[in-house]
């Protein structure tokens, strides 16, 4: 007789987790029943790939893209998206860097020229940042420029004298006042003048310089009268002790520059000998490096090029004076 056998229940099928929505809103994360499963890119091991061939010369030169160069060749040749990744990946491990280029400057046109932002002048070392603007404007227009012209040059005379007594910038502050008093430097006129009127040269109730060097100026205004009859005029004279050609030191350093020279020792001597007074060494040369006979600017400053070119003119115009002379008398 058979046994009736029990029927058995149909194995459950394991239902499939359920997404839940994370907070971000559509990230999908398992439910709590669901294994996590760790990244697969984590525990793969890592490939080792063997040095690629190297890159051309001009993808380095014209700063082109690696990927894009390895792209190309792969392309070319028949080569799958693997292989293009897996060179450039040789490649930077490698340490062929491409080099970079600097940016070029704006071009401009063939016959505009392009501005530089200038700095500030280079003066010599005796103008400071907190020199008086009287002084910085004569260095910067008058001191070491040539002078040719007797009124001038007695003025410059006299000043240099003063510099016993006053300094350049008190001098140039008292400037209109000198020149009310010696008649614009006119030495035909100075010459006239008598013990009354030097005494009578008072600023504020004492005089602009000491008796002594009032007395001087008389003198050398004398002196420079005599002159100009025998030489022409005091430009001459003053000139002829560099051979009508100014000296171009070039000294680096304000501290170079001496106080006297031996060019002015001669001078010197010459006009003490003629009756001039207060003409030392160090005042001859005070004086020529005013006038400009001497150019004491030192190289780093600006001054000593443009006294420079300011010679060459006068010489030019010197050398074409006798071109036309000769073509008049012709």
């Amino acid at each position: 007789m058979p046994v009736a056998t029990k029927p058995q229940p149909a194995p459950k099928v394991a239902a499939e987790p359920r997404p839940v929505l994370g907070p971000t809103g559509n990230r999908v994360r398992a439910s709590p029943e669901e294994p996590k499963r760790k990244n697969a890119s984590l525990t793969k091991p890592r490939q080792v790939t063997k040095p690629g061939p190297e890159l051309p010369a001009s993808a380095v030169q014209n700063n082109v893209s690696v990927d894009t160069v390895c792209s190309s060749d792969s392309t070319s040749s028949g080569g799958s998206s693997k292989k293009v990744a897996k060179l450039s990946r040789t490649t930077k491990r490698v340490g062929a860097k491409p080099t970079k280029l600097a940016r070029n400057p704006p071009r401009a046109d063939a016959g505009e020229a392009t501005s530089e932002p200038s700095g500030p002048l280079k003066r010599c070392d005796w103008i400071t940042p907190n020199s008086d603007p009287v002084y910085v404007s004569f260095h910067d227009e008058e001191w070491g420029a040539p002078v040719h012209d007797d009124w001038k040059l007695f003025e410059l005379l006299v000043f240099s004298q003063a510099l016993a007594e006053l300094s350049w910038p008190t001098i140039l502050r008292k400037r209109d006042t000198f020149r009310k008093h010696f008649d614009n430097f006119d030495a035909s006129l100075v010459a006239q003048y008598d013990e009354k009127k030097l005494l009578s040269m008072k600023v504020h109730g004492s005089l602009l310089l000491s008796e002594a060097k009032l007395r001087a100026i008389l003198e050398n205004a004398k002196e420079i009268v005599k002159i100009q009859k025998e030489f022409g005029s005091f430009n001459n004279y003053c000139w002829s002790f560099v051979n009508h050609k100014p000296i171009r030191n070039g000294f680096r350093y304000a501290r170079q520059i001496p106080v006297k020279t031996p060019k002015a020792e001669v001078m010197s001597k010459n006009m003490m000998q003629r009756g001039f007074c207060c003409v030392g060494p160090t005042v001859v040369y005070s004086f020529m490096q005013v006038a400009g006979i001497v150019n004491d600017h030192v190289l780093c400053c600006f001054r000593f090029h443009e006294c420079g070119a300011a010679i060459e003119k006068d010489l030019k115009l010197k050398n074409q004076e006798p071109e036309k002379q000769d073509g008049a008398s012709e």
